[in-house]
């Protein structure tokens, strides 16, 4: 039961990321509450692998976790420079 309310917990949560992305004013904003949701999706699915006593699930929310960092990352490198190829700082000669 203790679980079950954790998990509507997270879901009521998750949808005031997703209002948060509706909502706001700017594309940083936008990135948080998509990185917001991603995040609440992994202690989702981890809660869910517990309640189900399924471990694998754990595997599961881990690689769920790497690929929404990655992917934030990517989403916000792409915001600021329009490109994923150039330089990180303004300044860089773009060796990387």
């Amino acid at each position: 039961m203790m679980f079950a309310a954790a998990a509507i917990g997270i879901l009521a949560t998750m949808m005031l990321a997703v209002a948060r992305g509706y909502l706001g004013p700017t594309v940083y904003d936008r990135i948080l509450a998509a990185n917001a949701f991603g995040t609440l999706s992994v202690i989702l699915i981890a809660v869910m692998g517990f309640v189900t006593d399924r471990p694998e699930f754990l595997d599961i929310s881990l690689v769920y976790a790497l690929i929404n960092f990655i992917g934030t990352v990517a989403v916000t490198r792409f915001v600021r420079f329009s490109h994923l190829g150039g330089p990180i700082r303004d300044d860089d000669p773009g060796d990387i």
